[in-house]
C-alpha cells in the first residue's frame, strides 16, 4: 500500500467511530428528549453550570448524533471532529471529572473512590475526545464520494494540493 492510501484507511477506521458515538450514545438522548423523557439529562447539563441547560442539551445530542454521521461520511471532517471534541472534553473533564479519577488512581487523591464510582468512568468520553482531536489535526482522509458529489462538501475537502479529500 502507498502511504497516502494507508493514511485515507487509517482516517477512514477513526472517522467510523464516528457511527459509534450516533448509534451508541447520541440517538439514546435524541430519543430520550423528543419523548420527554429526558429532564434527567437537561437537569444533569444545568447542574454542570450551563445557561440554558435544554438548549444545551440538545447541543450535546445533536453533536454526538448528527456529527458522529457527518464524521463518519466524511463530510466537513474537521469542522464537525471540533464540535464533538468540545463535548467530549465537557463529558471527561466536567461531567466524569477525569482529572479527579487520575489523580486518585496515581495515588494524589483523596477523593473516595465511592463519589467516583457514583460520577462514572470518563474513559469512553476521552478516547472519543482522543479520536476527534486526531482528526481535527490530521483532517479526515477522503470523504465518502457519494457525499463529497451529492452534499457538495467537496469544497470544504479539499486541501492544500487541490485535491479532493486529502486531509491537509
Amino acid at each position: 500500500m502507498n502511504g497516502e492510501l494507508t493514511r485515507n484507511i487509517a482516517l477512514l477506521i477513526l472517522r467510523l467511530s464516528g457511527f459509534g458515538i450516533a448509534f451508541g450514545h447520541g440517538l439514546d438522548k435524541i430519543v430520550m428528549l423528543t419523548s420527554g423523557e429526558g429532564q434527567r439529562f437537561v437537569d444533569g447539563i444545568g447542574d454542570l453550570g450551563f445557561p440554558m441547560p435544554g438548549l444545551f442539551s440538545w447541543a450535546a445530542a445533536l453533536s454526538e448524533f448528527v456529527g458522529g454521521i457527518l464524521l463518519a461520511l466524511g463530510v466537513w471532517p474537521r469542522i464537525v471532529a471540533a464540535l464533538c471534541a468540545v463535548t467530549m472534553f465537557v463529558a471527561a473533564f466536567v461531567k466524569k471529572h477525569l482529572i479527579d479519577h487520575v489523580l486518585s488512581f496515581i495515588g494524589l487523591s483523596s477523593t473516595p473512590s465511592e463519589a467516583l464510582d457514583k460520577i462514572g468512568s470518563p474513559e469512553m468520553a476521552f478516547l472519543y475526545l482522543l479520536i476527534f482531536l486526531a482528526i481535527v489535526l490530521l483532517g479526515g482522509g477522503r470523504p465518502c464520494p457519494a457525499c463529497s458529489k451529492n452534499l457538495g462538501c467537496s469544497v470544504a475537502s479539499v486541501g492544500t494540493s487541490g485535491r479532493l479529500g486529502d486531509g491537509k
